[in-house]
């Protein structure tokens, strides 16, 4: 059997007189929100869920005032290699970990690309504090994009939070740095977004495609393009640089999506590729992310200042330096 030292601090729940007669999983599910994948997992560890102390069947009926409470077995990421990769945070408790990612790296290893990620430093920075989680990225940024990313500390957390994301209820915000400016100083892209056909690595706005939207605003313009306020209302992979390039802003830097790429004209094709050069990735950075906390119900924001190569490429721009 599994001894306590091996759970994490438990997730507790009083029941009320309102919800006496209950079937415990039903108070599992409607009050501590508990999916039916993770009850079947809690099910099988001696002490993952219990009532007033004691384990029971989730189809025991509960009185008010009764203590349910589930435990989550500690786990750890064993497939990842701890290594000193320093990284910023913004938030840390005991159930979240949220990070303010730099450019360049990579948030998990993948085939062939096994350390030097994000999760590398995480689970060697986790290791030194004698703690121990698994590394739950609950969304995910490219490897170029900077930003903030939330990181759950257990599968409950991850679990509720992902739901918010499916729900269309998480705030996510970027700032990019575009060529050109778009066609309004505010607006709505509502174009569904599939693979490419041609080029599968590629995501286009087709008809046939899933549903997509990303809301924008334009903060300043410069001669040689734009910077960009933009909040998704869908998830799709690589939505706002497609999104973006289908209005003819493809984001500086990017070079899947840049006008040579697609083969577009460009309106300046020399001051295109001065801009893409200066900066070297996609200018586009995750500002902000806002969710409610899954244990404490509490609305949370977390922001992430401008990147120093975006803040620089800006001041550039702004000065007719290019």
């Amino acid at each position: 059997m599994i001894s306590m030292n091996e759970y994490y601090k438990p997730i507790s729940y009083q029941v009320t007189a309102a919800e006496e007669g209950w079937m415990l999983k039903t108070v599992l599910n409607r009050r501590l929100g508990v999916s039916r994948k993770l009850t079947s997992r809690l099910k099988l560890t001696e002490q993952g869920i219990t009532l007033n102390g004691e384990r029971v069947y989730i189809s025991h009926y509960v009185k008010e005032g009764d203590l349910v409470e589930i435990r989550l077995e500690q786990e750890t990421s064993e497939d990842i290699l701890p290594q000193p990769i320093p990284f910023d945070i913004l938030y840390e408790d005991e159930e979240l970990l949220i990070v303010n990612k730099q450019p360049g790296i990579i948030v998990h290893p993948t085939h062939g690309h096994y350390t030097d990620t994000l999760a590398n430093g995480v689970v060697y920075y986790w290791q030194e504090k004698g703690e121990r989680f698994r590394f739950r990225p609950v969304h995910r940024l490219d490897q170029e994009t900077s930003g903030v990313l939330a990181i759950a500390k257990n599968a409950y957390v991850h679990q509720h939070i992902s739901e918010q994301m499916i729900a269309g209820t998480v705030l996510k915000k970027y700032t990019a740095l575009v060529h050109g400016t778009p066609p309004a100083m505010e607006g709505r892209i509502d174009g569904p977004i599939d693979r490419d056909p041609l080029e599968p690595h590629r995501r286009i706005v087709t008809d046939s495609g899933y549903p997509a939207l990303t809301l924008y605003k334009v903060r300043e313009t410069f001669a040689a393009g734009s910077l960009v306020e933009l909040q998704l209302g869908s998830g799709r992979t690589h939505q706002i640089r497609v999104h973006m390039t289908s209005i003819d802003c493809p984001l500086i830097g990017d070079k899947l999506y840049s006008y040579e790429a697609l083969g577009l004209p460009a309106p300046d094709l020399e001051a295109a590729v001065r801009l893409n050069a200066a900066i070297g990735r996609q200018a586009l950075h995750a500002a902000q992310l806002g969710f409610v906390h899954p244990l404490t119900r509490e609305e949370m924001v977390f922001e992430a200042p401008l990147p120093a190569d975006m803040a620089e490429l800006s001041r550039l721009m702004a000065g007719g330096q290019l």
